[in-house]
């Protein structure tokens, strides 16, 4: 892969987040599944995006400055994930006597790119839905699918028989025209959101709890990963939902403070 325009929303959300702490291209690129120099085009580029991006984030907080907790409550947050299997950034730990370090006892083998699941989940304010291991690219039919059978009983299970809006990134399987139809065939209002706008979605941020929560597993295949992160989601309380929701207005409150740039969440 080799031309920016070629880059899914996720991918390139992932590499401006990841941009954004300072990481380096080499390891952006293993965690977007994409070639490093697709990460230095998409880089480079960035500048060019950021005031028609900066402006139009800005001009959704604004539109959004009134909203209470209370009514950012009624909203289903949703997202997918990258969960790689890894040993963390110190690698596997191997002990040995002085001069093994070449012995073949004393030695574990790597890959370049280590199995990884992607992931999507949804939240409320009254706890977190149950989650769908995607098992191939995502388009409009697939994503369709997610929805008829993991978004659905999560709204059952979090908000019953209440109203609520649901929200969802700009990917191109979720702004299809089939997907819309899909919503307006059910229902179901779509809460309307800026591009790449990571810092503004509190789920971003159970991804990151499940994420340090799993540093010390030591998965050995995609199932045992796949177990691993089910468990660990499992122990995401309603409190903590609850708290990240609350957030919200705080959040809107920095993009318009920084006009429009990314926020600190």
């Amino acid at each position: 892969m080799g031309k920016t325009a070629d880059l899914t929303v996720v991918q390139k959300t992932t590499i401006d987040t990841l941009h954004k702490e300072g990481k380096s291209q080499k390891v952006i690129a293993k965690e977007a599944g994409c070639s490093q120099s697709s990460v230095s085009k998409h880089i480079n580029r960035e500048p060019l995006l950021n005031i028609r991006r900066h402006q139009k984030r800005l001009t959704w907080a604004k539109d959004k400055k009134d909203w209470t907790a209370a009514e950012w409550s009624k909203v289903m947050f949703s997202d997918e994930s990258k969960f790689c299997i890894s040993f963390g950034n110190q690698g596997p730990r191997v002990w040995r006597k002085r001069g093994e370090a070449q012995n073949p006892c004393c030695l574990r083998s790597s890959v370049k790119f280590p199995q990884s699941v992607m992931v999507w989940g949804a939240m409320s304010s009254a706890g977190v839905g149950p989650l769908c291991f995607l098992r191939s690219k995502v388009n409009a039919a697939v994503y369709q699918d997610v929805l008829e059978h993991f978004m659905l009983p999560a709204a059952d299970q979090l908000y019953g028989d209440a109203d609520f809006i649901f929200q969802q990134d700009l990917a191109p399987a979720h702004s299809a025209k089939a997907t819309s139809t899909w919503f307006k065939d059910h229902g179901i209002p779509v809460l309307n959101w800026p591009a790449n706008s990571p810092d503004l979605n509190p789920i971003e941020n159970l991804w990151g709890i499940v994420k340090r929560k799993m540093r010390c597993a030591r998965p050995n295949n995609a199932e045992e990963l796949k177990a691993t992160i089910r468990a660990t989601w499992a122990l995401i309380t309603p409190e903590q939902c609850h708290r990240l929701i609350d957030s919200m207005p705080c959040r809107i409150a920095a993009v318009i403070q920084g006009k429009g740039a990314p926020t600190k969440y």
